[in-house]
């Protein structure tokens, strides 16, 4: 019996997700609730990245925001056109700083390997570094300066490589786990409330790194107008068929337009939740993951087994991060633009984890779960707010003092409702909706 209960409550859980998107969209509107969804399916991906590293590993990763941007610039990169004027003026300065610093990183690995005990390592490893890092920026300097010169207000910046943006998923995955495996050698041998905090101030380089590079991001200025995987709504509104099919569907074209790209949105997001839960659950249950399992319960008793616990730690920290950074892609996808100084650790960092622990940390349906739940708590909170505290006033004149401020602190809701939730599943079920067996 309990077998089976256990069996339906993920069943149930999920109806009632879905009751809740239907209602949206039958109270409110289903352009709205179709917005919801694909964000929730883009939450669920990025649950799914910190599930692997924390509810495989016990790995805690603060600095979620920082992968999530990495994500988020490859669309940037992989789907703009290349400013040819800005090439022009510093690309070759960009290349060749670049390769002298791959060659000062090279010769200080190569000091510090073949040197090992020799009294001038250190000073030889320096002088390396200090040499290359002013050789570097002898290049690099003037080459941001003609770049960024190069009509500011439309440009600016080099550009990318003109692809479709479907591709920086996968180049978003890839630029974020080549990060995480940097910041791995790093800071994975550390303890975990230390790792947390290389995590957090890490991912705060990279995100200041992406507000003040104009040359590569256009920093604080955005881009926008990025390519979309999905028709533009304007261009279905012009085609017959489209007008035909909307007016069999009781719809105008305008109105019509914008739940079909929504739903295209939905079906690309959904196939990419499903491919990555698919595999997720396939590593969970495959000898590796029981391992993984393993070495997050006992790390001593698992290494004193013959397991290389740093280097599957390494493993998962890369895989989960390539997660995040497939998310961040997607979700900069969805915008249309990328924005840096929108990457907070309130969105990008709390909000995920806490859909991790709501939905149930070590399980991947759990993972999905939370990150559809919160997502949506997350957006429906202020009207939900708005509507209990008109409620509570309706019986109060208009112009009472009281009434203004309880329907202006409506706005609030939302952060309270985080908490509020996160309580109660804390108090209720401590292990997450959807348990780890």
């Amino acid at each position: 019996m309990s077998q089976m209960n256990g069996r339906l409550r993920p069943i149930l859980m999920f109806a009632a997700m879905a009751a809740a998107l239907a209602t949206v969209g039958i109270v409110q509107s289903w352009s709205l609730s179709l917005a919801i969804l694909n964000l929730c399916l883009i939450s669920a991906v990025m649950s799914l990245g910190v599930n692997i590293q924390w509810g495989y590993a016990g790995l805690f990763n603060v600095g979620v925001m920082g992968f999530a941007a990495l994500g988020g610039v490859t669309g940037v990169l992989i789907s703009t056109p290349p400013v040819m004027t800005a090439w022009q003026a510093g690309g070759n300065g960009i290349i060749i700083s670049f390769f002298i610093a791959l060659a000062t990183i090279l010769a200080a690995i190569f000091v510090v390997k073949r040197m090992a005990g020799n009294r001038l390592k250190r000073p030889l490893f320096i002088a390396v570094i200090v040499a290359g890092y002013f050789l570097a920026r002898y290049f690099f300097d003037p080459a941001v300066e003609n770049i960024e010169a190069v009509e500011p207000a439309k440009t600016g910046y080099l550009g990318g490589f003109g692809l479709p943006i479907i591709f920086s998923w996968i180049a978003g995955g890839l630029l974020a786990a080549g990060a995480a495996w940097v910041v791995g050698k790093i800071a994975l041998g550390l303890r975990s409330d230390y790792l947390a905090i290389a995590t957090l101030g890490i991912s705060e380089i990279i995100v200041a790194a992406l507000k003040n590079e104009d040359w590569l991001t256009r920093g604080v200025k955005n881009v926008s107008g990025l390519p979309r995987p999905v028709p533009y709504e304007i261009d279905l509104q012009q085609t017959v068929w489209f007008q035909e099919w909307a007016a069999i569907l009781g719809a105008t074209p305008v109105e019509f337009s914008s739940i079909f790209v929504k739903l295209c949105y939905g079906g690309l997001f959904a196939v990419v939740l499903l491919a990555v839960l698919w595999l997720s659950e396939r590593a969970l249950n495959s000898p590796w993951g029981r391992m993984m399992r393993a070495i997050r319960d006992n790390e001593v008793s698992a290494e004193a087994m013959g397991k290389d616990v740093t280097g599957r730690h390494l493993q998962v920290f890369i895989l989960g991060s390539a997660v995040i950074g497939i998310a961040g892609a997607m979700l900069t996808t969805l915008d249309g633009q990328f924005t840096p100084s929108s990457y907070q650790p309130l969105r990008f960092t709390f909000i995920i984890w806490v859909m991790v622990i709501v939905g149930g940390s070590g399980n991947n349906w759990g993972a999905v779960l939370g990150g559809f739940v919160i997502w949506f708590f997350w957006i429906e909170a202020e009207p939900m707010g708005l509507w209990l505290m008109d409620l509570i006033t309706a019986g109060m004149a208009d112009d009472s003092g009281l009434r203004k401020h309880l329907l202006n602190s409506a706005a609030h809701m939302r952060l309270m409702t985080m908490g509020l939730i996160l309580l109660l599943v804390l108090r209720f079920s401590p292990r997450g909706l959807i348990p780890e067996k």
